[in-house]
């Protein structure tokens, strides 16, 4: 119910591919996901993590989005893709 429920609002709900890529999050990094423009079910996203000192890393994470719950997600929220087909 949780993950739909950040779905629903248009919140990105992302899991480790590894698990242990939890441990390469320094206090101090930025996040980029990329990926997001051929946002797909079934595939998988990618994390850069940008650290202060210069250095970056990449990693894989796993998402369960299927195709309504994209649109969802690219519209900001459940509510505003309604709102949006509302107004059309």
């Amino acid at each position: 119910i949780h993950e739909t429920n950040l779905k629903k609002q248009g919140m990105l709900a992302l899991t480790f591919a590894d698990p242990d890529d939890y441990d390469d999050i320094r206090e101090d990094a930025t996040i980029d996901i990329l990926g997001l423009t051929n946002f797909t079910p079934n595939g998988q996203l990618t994390v850069r993590l940008n650290h202060s000192d210069g250095t970056c890393e990449e990693f894989p994470v796993n998402h369960t989005y299927n195709e309504q719950q994209i649109e969802w997600f690219k519209a900001g929220s459940a509510l505003n893709l309604i709102k949006m087909a509302q107004n059309a």
